[in-house]
């Protein structure tokens, strides 16, 4: 028997090996090596149950816990001889402690397989990666707290349709991001709980003969609960789906923010500049400062959302229990987080390097008529019906387009022609609707723009994100 075959997890059954193609797409090590340390955490917890419950000798448990560390720190050390003949990175492991301890780690595998080992490591693995995406997220938020009250007085317009609409404080914008990072967090601990359920004991599908103690493992590792269905522990992958969607949702919204910062930063806007850490020069125009990281982050979302798309087509054909297509899960998930991780590292400080043009800004509320609602407002709360004061509105703004003016420029006796025929008298608060920074003022309903508003929204951002 020659020795790579002597040394599978599963050879005894074989007479030969597998061909040197079907060897090398088995092989999952170069992927899976991620989860070493989840793999030792776990199997440290099942030598130590398995001790308590009288299956291991306290002496063996001891060998196999304490060779399992020093495992860990050949790996952490680059000392480890990855192989593909060895598959994955439960053989590794075992593979090498059995020549650290001997005929002891032989007995490590009692009542597990390797399919209940795999999906406690990934679920681990995905509990920390959560955590580790949480606090990124923290941070992009605390970015964006800040400089909103560094900019709290600032004006801009509000866009529908990439069309001027309404003045907005920049404040208020930037907060709507805090708000649809929250969501991200939230759906993130969701995540955490869902995948906090123990699989180990499972075993290969059926459960085991051996009198395990799965609760005091799960207590262990920081498991939430343990499984209730055997079948279902080791099949089950929502948890990994339920992540990548998580990370999804999370790289869509700072695409969303991506494309306003490339937008912005465009001579054609002129609203912020970026700094040069975070931007690229051209190879043949000298005058270029492209926005490339603003630009990568956002081309980087087809590739998390295709890593969603890839785990769902490997799920959504697989009868119970486990097949080897779920060995094409860990690609996707690790791909997703690596990107999603690197666009909220480059994202936070972006934001907070970026110069705010406040003039620009304030200027292009000044252009466009974003005004106008403020007009229609004004007539309707004078008991002319939204409707009507929204026709008179519009003929305000062709008017004004006509001569070239805003609508603040309009004559009194314009305003009074154009409200012919309606029992409506105007008077100097006309003037003050059209105002940007008093319309901004007056927009106090619940979640409005309105500076008390957003002062509020900032106090209680603060108080969450730094308590």
């Amino acid at each position: 028997m020659d020795e790579s075959k002597a040394k599978r997890l599963w050879g005894g059954r074989f007479a030969e090996g597998p061909s040197q193609t079907m060897e090398r797409i088995n092989a999952s090590i170069s992927v899976d090596k991620r989860l070493y340390l989840q793999d030792i955490r776990g199997s440290q917890a099942h030598a130590a149950m398995l001790a308590r419950q009288g299956i291991l000798t306290a002496d063996d448990a001891k060998k196999i816990i304490a060779g399992l560390e020093q495992v860990r720190a050949e790996i952490e050390a680059g000392q480890m001889q990855w192989s593909e003949s060895l598959e994955d990175i439960h053989t590794h492991v075992e593979m090498r402690l059995k020549e650290l301890i001997g005929e002891a780690a032989g007995r490590l595998h009692t009542a597990r397989s390797r399919n209940d080992q795999v999906a406690t490591d990934l679920r681990l693995w995905v509990m920390d990666a959560c955590r580790e995406i949480d606090g990124a997220l923290l941070n992009f938020q605390r970015a964006l707290v800040n400089r909103a009250e560094e900019h709290l007085g600032v004006i801009m317009p509000g866009y529908t349709h990439l069309q001027r609409a309404q003045p907005v404080l920049l404040s208020h914008h930037l907060l709507a991001y805090v708000e649809m990072a929250w969501r991200d967090r939230a759906r993130l601990a969701d995540c955490l709980g869902r995948a906090a359920v123990l699989p180990l004991g499972a075993a290969a599908l059926a459960g085991t003969s051996f009198a395990l103690d799965p609760a005091s493992v799960a207590d262990e590792l920081g498991f939430g609960g343990v499984f209730a269905n055997s079948l279902d522990a080791v099949s089950d992958r929502d948890f990994a789906a339920e992540f990548l969607f998580a990370l999804g949702l999370i790289q869509v919204h700072l695409s969303r923010m991506a494309e306003e910062l490339v937008l912005w930063s465009s001579m054609e806007f002129g609203f912020i500049s970026l700094s040069d850490a975070f931007a690229t020069g051209s190879s043949i125009m000298p005058q270029k400062k492209n926005p490339d990281a603003a630009e990568l982050v956002r081309g980087k979302t087809g590739r998390v959302l295709g890593d969603l798309i890839s785990l769902l087509t490997v799920l959504k054909g697989l009868p119970l229990a486990y097949n080897k297509d779920l060995q094409e899960d860990k690609e996707p998930v690790f791909d997703a987080f690596d990107t999603v991780l690197d666009s909220l590292l480059v994202m936070a400080p972006m934001v907070e390097t970026m110069h705010v043009h406040a003039e620009r800004m304030e200027l292009a509320v000044h252009h466009g008529f974003l005004n106008a609602t403020e007009l229609a407002d004004y007539l309707a709360a004078r008991g002319v019906p939204f409707r009507v004061a929204h026709e008179v509105s519009g003929k305000a703004v062709r008017l004004a387009e006509e001569r070239v003016c805003t609508l603040e420029e309009l004559s009194g006796e314009d305003h009074a022609r154009l409200c012919e025929g309606l029992e409506v008298e105007l008077d100097d608060g006309l003037k003050q609707a059209l105002d940007p920074g008093r319309a901004v003022d007056r927009r106090i309903s619940p979640g409005g723009t309105a500076r008390q508003n957003v002062e509020a929204a900032l106090k209680e951002a603060r108080k969450r994100l730094w308590p």
